[in-house]
């Protein structure tokens, strides 16, 4: 995706993205952080909405028409006091939220010339993290600068994950230098599949995301990507696999659990 400040066209490319996914017989259809709205850097904070608003009604929408799983990347929640949640929410195939995740790292940075950004001015954190069990597959919720977070992927896996969702607007400076790097070890860590539906382009004067959408196999290996542009990647999450794996590598069995409290 390559969304800007227009909100109705930018959840019209989504539905057509989310078409042309299910043409190719997704059953699980994942959208970059930011979908429905990514706003100029101090601008006021995007329109917020509570869960069930209009906006998370289209996406449920979507995952009732062609019958998968949607995960609306992040949306603009309301959370009061002029504050939003960044809220990533999963859709089941008869459109109901199966899972609703509130950002808890947030992004603020100061690279001069480089990446400058604010994001705890206008955004609460949230405050746990989010496993959804699905016949599909057990998935992870995350966004974006939480990918830096690795205890959060550790605490998501031993939970259960077999499927790490990164939805990202990952800045075009930074993303060139830790994006992929950081997609990798995650699944390497966990030996967990990786699925990172990203913002690519430039949004508006000031604001430009690194894109490569990726999709990351548990032994690191970059199984699909789309480097730049707008459109859909595809790959096959294979759990046997993500099993063999995990018994013969037995890492997650030797996580001294103490160091995580």
């Amino acid at each position: 995706m390559r969304s800007t400040t227009d909100r109705e066209r930018n959840l019209a490319r989504a539905e057509r993205r989310a078409e042309e996914a299910a043409d190719l017989g997704a059953r699980f259809i994942a959208f970059p952080e930011n979908v429905a709205y990514l706003r100029v850097e101090g601008q006021p904070a995007p329109p917020p909405e509570p869960l069930g608003g209009e906006t998370f009604a289209r996406f449920a929408a979507m995952a009732r028409r062609f019958r998968a799983y949607v995960l609306a990347g992040s949306i603009a929640e309301r959370a009061g006091r002029g504050r939003v949640f960044n809220t990533s929410v999963l859709f089941a195939p008869d459109g109901c939220a199966s899972g609703v995740y509130r950002k808890m790292h947030l992004f603020d940075v100061a690279i001069p010339g480089r990446a400058e950004f604010r994001e705890s001015a206008y955004v609460r954190a949230g405050a746990r993290p989010v496993t959804v069990r699905t016949p599909l597959a057990v998935l992870g919720l995350s966004i974006c600068y939480d990918l830096r977070f690795p205890e959060l992927y550790r605490r998501l896996a031993l939970a259960g994950a077999h499927v790490l969702l990164v939805p990202s607007a990952f800045t075009a400076f930074t993303g060139r230098h830790h994006w992929t790097t950081l997609l990798r070890a995650r699944a390497i860590e966990n030996l967990a599949w990786v699925v990172a539906p990203a913002q690519w382009g430039t949004h508006h004067p000031g604001r430009r995301s690194y894109g490569h959408t990726s999709i990351v196999d548990p032994w690191g290996r970059v199984v699909a990507s789309k480097p730049r542009g707008e459109g859909v990647v595809t790959a096959r999450i294979d759990l046997d696999a993500l099993d063999r794996v995990r018994r013969e590598l037995p890492a997650l069995r030797h996580v001294r659990r103490s160091l995580l409290s």
